[in-house]
């Protein structure tokens, strides 16, 4: 039974997983935010982190300063034991000399290490935080190129469901008709022309005609004349 119910809220997991992938998708500036937000939350941590680091630091350095300052007093109180000869002082000065050798050299040690983890960490925060920037960056350059693009594809679409068959049609309905109406004009040219021609041709004939009507009652009436003239 608890095997079914781990699987169950794996599945459920797996489906709300593909659900915010699918949100995402289409809202990538809610993706784009989210990890922005992440990423600032993280650095939000680490330079909590790293102000722990740096005050550890400096109250190592803090620790080392005031020891070294004992065991340079204490050098300084056996050098004076010494050159008083008081044996007793110069022993239990001895003793505590070697106490404060150790215990400055383990502070020195501290301190290299804390110096070594605290650039580490300023690294990491400086890195987190251009990382922000150029997320931040990213963002806004790649949600313009989305908007570009989805304008791109709804303009690709609306070009695509455009029909121009009724203006194809309409225009060569124009065009016939325009050439319809030119041989229209050119047929009745050429009308006009024949009938020209056909009374052009008819007149001439009645010039032909009229012409020789007019010899001939020339000749008639010269032949006419002769004959009266040989009666008389």
């Amino acid at each position: 039974m608890a095997g079914f119910f781990s699987r169950l809220s794996n599945l459920w997991r797996g489906f709300v997983s593909l659900w915010i992938s699918d949100v995402e998708k289409k809202h990538p500036e809610i993706a784009y935010e989210n990890a922005i937000n992440s990423m600032i939350e993280k650095y939000s941590a680490l330079k909590k982190a790293t102000a722990s680091i740096i005050r550890r630091r400096e109250d190592i350095s803090s620790r080392l300063t005031t020891k070294s300052k004992e065991l340079a007093q204490i050098e300084a109180d056996l050098q004076t034991a010494v050159a008083t000869n008081q044996q007793d002082l110069g022993v239990v000065l001895i003793q505590k000399q070697k106490g404060l050798a150790d215990e400055v050299a383990g502070l020195q040690a501290d301190l290299g290490t804390a110096v070594k983890d605290a650039d580490s960490a300023k690294a990491s925060l400086v890195q987190v935080q251009a990382e922000i920037k150029s997320l931040k960056a990213e963002k806004d350059n790649m949600l313009a190129k989305m908007a570009s693009a989805e304008a791109r594809v709804r303009i690709g679409e609306q070009l695509e469901g455009l029909s121009v068959d009724a203006e194809v049609k309409a225009l060569e309905n124009v065009r016939e008709h325009i050439k319809t109406t030119i041989a229209e004009a050119n047929l009745n040219q050429e009308l006009g022309e024949s009938d020209l021609d056909n009374r052009l041709k008819a007149l001439r004939a009645n010039t032909g005609e009229a012409t020789s009507k007019s010899e001939w009652e020339r000749l008639r009436n010269a032949a006419a004349g002769k004959t009266g003239q040989k009666t008389i």
